[in-house]
């Protein structure tokens, strides 16, 4: 921990934590936790005994999945609103050619 980290307790799949972050931080780790912890459960289901780091890599594993995917829809947003700006400055030109 940092000199101005501080400790914080999550729980995470009925264990307990103790992480230090700073206090801008502490929201988004709770956050974070929180959604760990729900991913955790959906993994686990109703076994109630399969093995917590097989649970944990699974659970990451989702989630680094949909993480990529963010990534790569930002990325087609961004070329689709180039393509678009493209575009409207061609049909600009088109519709106005003393402006070119």
């Amino acid at each position: 921990m940092s000199t101005n980290s501080e400790p914080v307790n999550i729980r995470v799949l009925d264990r307990e934590y103790t992480v230090g972050c700073t206090p801008e931080q502490r929201e988004g780790l709770l956050a974070a936790a929180k959604l760990l912890d729900n991913r955790m459960r959906e993994v686990r289901g109703t076994n109630k005994m399969a093995a917590i780091d097989r649970i944990a890599v699974l659970a990451a594993l989702n989630l680094a999945h949909e993480l990529q995917q963010t990534k790569h829809d930002t990325h087609r947003e961004r070329d689709i609103a180039h393509s678009l700006g493209m575009l409207n400055r061609r049909l600009d030109d088109l519709l106005d050619p003393a402006a070119g």
